[in-house]
């Protein structure tokens, strides 16, 4: 090769080194070009709270680039915790997650799973948001003052229908709102469904009296009226809600349910990271803010082992709560 031929061949390739790619329209090369393939497992039915949560999550990392080809499946059952098993047994799949909450929580304790959520990787806890405590709309319970007045009479004939099993958050509020207006928990006939689909079409159909489950899961039939809200267990009002909260209605109870993302133990750290730096730039996302507004929910990130500190303290708080309701 001559000289020219030399110096030709050079300057092409310091042009090919020094010159930066080219920034693809698929967000390739946004902060979570690293995770792809992700499948998210859903412990319960379609329509239920972690269903919505994944699939608005899995929606807003497509929408602003942060990830693709998200997949949400369901594996419901015992409230959650035959998802939690399949997830602790697929150890070191660094593609798996699954949508969780205070739900998987409870079940752990009343289902006796051989599976813990300490046996999990801690990714992120993503969101806080309270009960309702809903009726149809043609149901002869016009407010709170009435309910409870019937449900003190005969607690067996006034169902209550929840998205949990005993122990999760659809369970808790409504013996905690029993034990505030003197009605022992264990005289409460509590009939458990497997999300929040399952319960309202029997809150619909009039199958229960009354049912306990998160405001985001029943937004539309709120607002097409076909459900009616009596009560908010939130501290404050819920805007775009026309209903008072228990406290306000004199039952002296505050509740809120939280929803968040564990892995399957045996992940590298390496892999660790990438899933909490992908939850933690969905945070920063307009995509994300909007679907907070949307289904009423209330912000409340911890990344990685904040949220696992958190998860050890709720096991701790739920095995008191159910001791003390006595169940």
């Amino acid at each position: 090769m001559n000289a020219k031929a030399l110096i030709a061949a050079l300057v092409a390739l310091a042009a090919v080194l020094l010159i930066p790619p080219l920034v693809s329209a698929g967000g390739d090369d946004g902060p979570g070009a690293q995770v792809r393939g992700l499948r998210i497992l859903v412990p319960n039915t379609p329509g239920g709270g972690y269903d919505i949560t994944a699939r608005t999550a899995a929606k807003a990392m497509e929408d602003a680039d942060l990830t693709r080809s998200v997949e949400v499946f369901n594996l419901p059952g015992a409230g959650g915790t035959v998802g939690l098993g399949r997830l602790v047994n697929e150890a070191g799949n660094e593609k798996l997650i699954m949508s969780m909450g205070l739900g998987v929580v409870g079940s752990v304790h009343t289902n006796n799973s051989p599976s813990s959520l300490q046996d999990t990787t801690p990714i992120a806890r993503l969101i806080q948001e309270p009960d309702i405590v809903v009726v149809a709309k043609d149901s002869p319970i016009r407010d709170v003052d009435q309910l409870i007045q019937e449900w003190k009479a005969d607690p067996g004939k006034l169902a209550v229908g929840g998205g949990s099993s005993p122990g999760g958050p659809d369970h808790l509020a409504p013996m905690l709102f029993a034990k505030a207006i003197g009605l022992p928990p264990k005289n409460v006939n509590y009939v458990p469904f497997d999300g929040g689909g399952e319960l309202l079409a029997s809150v619909l159909g009039g199958k229960i009296a009354f049912g306990v489950s998160g405001v985001g899961e029943y937004r539309d039939q709120i607002e097409s009226g076909d459900l009616r809200v009596l009560a908010v267990t939130s501290k404050e009002r819920i805007k775009g809600i026309d209903a008072p909260t228990l406290r306000e209605s004199g039952v002296d109870v505050e509740f809120t349910n939280w929803r968040g993302i564990v892995a399957p133990p045996g992940i590298s750290q390496n892999d660790t990271d990438k899933l909490v730096r992908l939850f933690t730039d969905l945070q920063d996302t307009k995509e994300w803010r909007e679907a907070l507004s949307t289904n009423g929910w209330t912000p409340a990130f911890l990344p990685g082992k904040k949220f696992g500190d958190f998860l050890a303290e709720e096991n701790d708080r739920v095995a008191s709560v159910l001791a003390d309701l006595g169940l």
